[in-house]
């Protein structure tokens, strides 16, 4: 059946009501502002960043130290120019929202745009860092999952250690207090892995995230050397405390301590800013932890008990408990 292009008539009106509530719910709009970060671009500074620090396992092949320096000369280049105008976007907004004029010009891009390149050179020049902490964590996936033959299978295959990489250059821009770009790096993390990692997290070397999936780490996590995490592992917050006209707030220490080498298992949930795991501890499946626990402490969930109920050939129901 054709289409009635009489119903088309409507579209005008309703394009019109769509325009109007722009004025009533201008929260979620922003018209005629200084423009936010592309996502677009952010995404490319990841895989530019990327392709820096694991040469050879990304968009380029027969890379050897001859010719890798023009790669990555090539790659600094366009990272500089990129970061300098997505860091000066999100200046200049967080400067007119943080003023109470956010429906104000612009003001002097110029300035940010200097703001930017600064903040720009020297993130990258922490890269050599980031290289060299990215390896122990490459190392730690290696040496602790029985299942990987090679580090080449972790920098190719491991949804943990992406995660990780984005958080690690995320939190680098978080410490030059760069606004939204840590977080829309992260959170495009999240979506690509599952795994959810706030760049304001403080994590040591050698951290590995098993199979990872459901995995979420709070924004003021401390996490310690030689932690390994498993899929469905929260560390997050007891409680969000309020001042006295009720708001959040925001800079407490919502989330806990991972002292070094603690292990934590399938699905278990760490909560609380007071809450600390020590040193050389590993706490089981699905245990709700929001107290601190001593150095080289174990802590599981009571056996539970495991009921079947199966169906006999002759369609006899029976009933069977096991302790498990």
């Amino acid at each position: 059946m054709a289409s009635d292009f009489r119903l088309k008539e409507q579209l005008p009106e309703l394009t019109k009501r769509i325009v109007e509530t722009y004025n009533k719910t201008d929260n979620i709009n922003h018209l005629g502002h200084c423009p936010l970060p592309k996502y677009d671009v952010v995404v490319s500074i990841l895989e530019d960043l990327k392709e820096i620090l694991y040469p050879g396992y990304r968009r380029r092949e027969r890379l050897h130290l001859g010719n890798v320096t023009y790669l990555v000369g090539d790659l600094i280049d366009g990272l500089h120019d990129k970061l300098t105008a997505q860091i000066a976007r999100a200046l200049m907004h967080e400067a007119r929202v943080q003023n109470g004029s956010s429906k104000d010009p612009c003001g002097d891009e110029d300035d940010y745009d200097a703001k930017g390149q600064t903040m720009a050179i020297e993130f990258l020049n922490r890269i050599p860092h980031l290289r060299e902490v990215l390896s122990t964590d490459a190392q730690a996936a290696f040496d602790g999952d029985p299942a990987c033959r090679n580090v080449d299978e972790v920098i190719f295959c491991y949804p943990g250690l992406e995660a990780i990489t984005v958080y690690r250059i995320a939190h680098e821009l978080h410490k030059l207090q760069t606004p939204f770009i840590p977080r829309m790096m992260t959170e495009w993390a999240h979506k690509e892995t599952g795994i959810d990692i706030h760049p304001g997290a403080h994590i040591g070397r050698y951290f590995f995230i098993d199979h990872g999936t459901g995995v979420v780490i709070g924004e003021t996590c401390h996490i310690g050397d030689h932690v390994k995490l498993y899929q469905g592992v929260t560390l997050g917050a007891l409680s969000f405390p309020t001042d006295s006209d009720g708001k959040l707030i925001r800079d407490a220490k919502r989330h806990p301590t991972l002292e070094d080498n603690v292990v934590i298992y399938a699905s278990a949930t760490v909560l609380g800013g007071k809450t600390v795991i020590g040193h050389d501890s590993v706490i089981g499946s699905s245990v709700w932890l929001t107290s601190s626990v001593a150095p080289m402490s174990t802590v599981i969930m009571e056996k539970p008990k495991l009921r079947i109920r199966a169906e006999t050939p002759d369609e006899l129901k029976a009933e069977v408990n096991y302790q498990i």
